[in-house]
């Protein structure tokens, strides 16, 4: 089998980060960008938090003044009313504490909206390992971090602010005493961010590991038991589980010089006062001076550095990598679609097949038996290719190698002439999985989310007209109407999934199971319009005998060899196919039965909602948890070459 073909598509221009930085920009350069973007909440932030300054002044002046002028001369009135002065700049301090919150909020907020949107656009387009543990830790990481680190620090500088001004009012010598063990507590504390950092960033990648590991392996456990690898995986799994607690125990270890540093910047100067009373009473230090100094430290800047050596050592650290890893995951283009940087297919001189597979191997584990064994395939251009077989015998991990979501053992895989894995390869195909992926948003945005650029009204209804989302477009109510992904059914969003995957400028259509809830003449419509699509190629997993009629060639796979041929041809030389077709005939009102997705033991080998899914499986169309299993083995047999 042997073809060639022209990929059809527009060439991306160049393009900034969603940020508006380039995508090779430093880290302080986009959060610089970030901050600037939004000086009036900055300001906002500052001018609330000046109100923390005078709390801190009168905290410890207040009850100075209150000694010395008032209680201590005898007279009780002026005490109460450096008290009362005292008590009301708490108040205010609170009440601008509590506006501090919705600055940071204003802040917080549209960096997490930001994260989760670059994770989301590696993640579902492209299916890298990590974007679970991006999605589900890593962006909360940053939210919540950010917003400790807003707070902490800002409290710190505008504390110690008011602290140091109300002990050089009250005495300058209470400077000498609390100055220098503080300045050296929190240079302590900062000579230990980089190298916290570090370990941060040792265990964010063995957690990534960890996650890519159970990914893979999950999906697979019943090949697993099957193929009695279960010793081979549970060694393999249990290094990661070591790893990551060794880089767990590495990060704690840093936490003593934590606490080293709060000692001798927060709690040393009260020793020192103490110890040092005497001198500094000698030295015409008041006794209020003195009360009014420990309240400056134990009130104001024991608790603001400790919160700083916690939030900051922990937020501070964990903010710098999560961001710097996620800035470096970004400047990948996502796959599925022509992306910024990244040229969409152009035709080419020799037209390479639409993809093309050479003595492909894969196994779900280095003990196990292989799901596909040896496997040549060359599928021309414009082809239309239906893929049947019982369940287990490797349907879906045929697409999913296609699709470059498995790599094989063995062999070599091209889309369009580029080598799978690869983003020119990833550009030329789009893949469509059982369960559609349809988020919170207008159909039309839905509708266009593979696309790059903007797409012109008239093209998203010609689109839906094709594919026969119009019926449901026009219920909506029209292209601007929001869509509910829980109010539509499981068919209804393999339409909205299907007229995306039609919309892109992806050549190479993989259906794995995409049409299994349309009724039949649904998905007969579906089909067509892909199958018509200039330039176009079609692969569907069929699970009705009738997409393989429609379909120009067929390649049935029964886990032990494969057959290639027309419909009427198989029909002849292939028992296991004219067993598929059954007594199945064409008719206007006859049903078909379906070929079957489950095996005969009762193990559905296709996960549905709410299942773990595979990250490698994270494509444009499904979300994590809702992906079809990469395949299992039937009867443990590979597939033979395909001759």
């Amino acid at each position: 089998m042997t073809g060639r073909i022209r990929a059809h598509g527009r060439r991306g221009q160049e393009a900034p980060g969603q940020d508006g930085t380039p995508a090779d920009a430093g880290l302080p350069a986009r959060g610089l960008r970030f901050l600037l973007a939004r000086r009036r909440v900055l300001l906002r932030l500052v001018a609330w938090s000046v109100l923390e300054t005078g709390q801190t002044f009168l905290i410890g002046y207040g009850p100075a003044r209150a000694l010395d002028e008032g209680f201590l001369r005898g007279r009780a009135d002026v005490g109460l009313i450096w008290l009362a002065v005292t008590g009301l700049g708490v108040l205010v301090g609170a009440w601008g504490t509590a506006r501090v919150y919705a600055a940071v909020a204003a802040l917080v907020e549209p960096l997490r909206d930001r994260l989760v949107e670059r994770v989301v656009s590696r993640g579902v387009r492209t299916g890298d390992t990590g974007s679970l543990s991006g999605l589900t830790q890593q962006v909360e990481i940053a939210r919540d971090t950010f917003a400790g680190l807003v707070m902490v620090s800002r409290s710190f500088v505008f504390t110690a602010a008011g602290a140091l001004a109300g002990l050089f009012a009250l005495a300058p010598p209470l400077l000498l005493v609390v100055g220098p063990p503080l300045a050296a507590g929190v240079a302590l504390f900062a000579a230990t961010l980089r190298p916290l950092a570090r370990r941060q960033e040792t265990f964010l990648v063995a957690d990534e590991a960890l996650a890519g590991e159970l990914g893979a392996v999950c999906p697979g456990l019943r090949d697993i038991t099957a193929t009695g690898a279960e010793a081979h995986i549970a060694a393999g799994t249990g290094e990661r589980v070591e790893a990551e607690l060794r880089a767990a125990r590495a990060l704690a270890h840093w936490g003593v010089l934590r606490v080293a540093s709060l000692a001798i910047g927060g709690q040393l100067p009260i020793v020192l006062l103490l110890a040092a009373a005497p001198w500094l009473l000698a030295r015409g230090v008041t006794t209020g001076a003195l009360v009014g100094a420990l309240a400056y430290v134990t009130q104001s800047l024991l608790p603001a550095l400790r919160n700083l050596v916690h939030g900051l050592g922990t937020s501070g650290s964990r903010l710098t990598v999560v961001l710097r890893r996620l800035a470096r995951a970004d400047t990948g283009m996502p796959t599925g679609q022509p992306g910024p940087g990244l040229p969409a297919p152009e035709p080419t001189e020799g037209t390479p097949p639409a993809f093309s597979l050479t003595s492909a191997t894969f196994a779900y584990g280095p003990a196990s038996t292989p799901v596909v064994q040896d496997l040549d395939l060359t599928l021309p251009a414009g082809s239309h290719l239906a893929v049947v077989g019982p369940s287990g015998a490797g349907k879906s991990t045929l697409t999913a190698l296609v699709a470059g979501l498995l790599i094989p053992d063995q062999g070599t895989i091209t889309v369009g002439g580029h080598t799978v894995p690869g983003p020119e390869a990833a550009a030329a195909r789009v893949l469509i999985p059982q369960e559609a992926y349809v988020f919170d948003a207008t159909l039309a945005e839905n509708l266009a989310y593979l696309r790059p650029d903007a797409v012109p009204e008239e093209e998203l209804l010609a689109a839906a007209e094709a594919v026969g989302l119009a019926p449901l477009a026009e219920r909506l109510g029209g292209l601007g109407s929001r869509v509910d992904p829980a109010a539509l059914s499981a068919g209804e969003r393999q339409l909205v999934a299907l007229t995306r995957a039609y919309l892109s400028y992806a050549p190479l259509a993989l259906l794995d199971e995409a049409t299994c809830h349309l009724d039949p003449e649904t998905e007969e419509r579906a089909e067509r319009a892909f199958a018509a699509r200039p330039g176009g190629t079609l692969v569907v997993v069929a699970h009705r005998i009738s997409s393989a009629r429609r379909a120009g060639r067929v390649l049935v796979m029964d886990g032990r060899s494969t057959a290639y041929g027309g419909h009427e041809e198989l029909l002849r030389t292939s028992a296991l196919y004219r067993d598929l077709v059954g007594s199945w005939a064409p008719g206007p009102r006859r049903s078909e039965p379906a070929l079957s997705l489950r095996d005969a033991d009762g193990v559905d080998a296709v996960a549905g909602p709410g299942l773990a899914g595979d990250g490698r499986h994270v494509v444009a169309h499904g979300p994590v948890g809702q992906m079809q299993a990469p395949g299992d083995l039937r009867d443990g047999g590979p597939l033979g070459r395909e001759g």
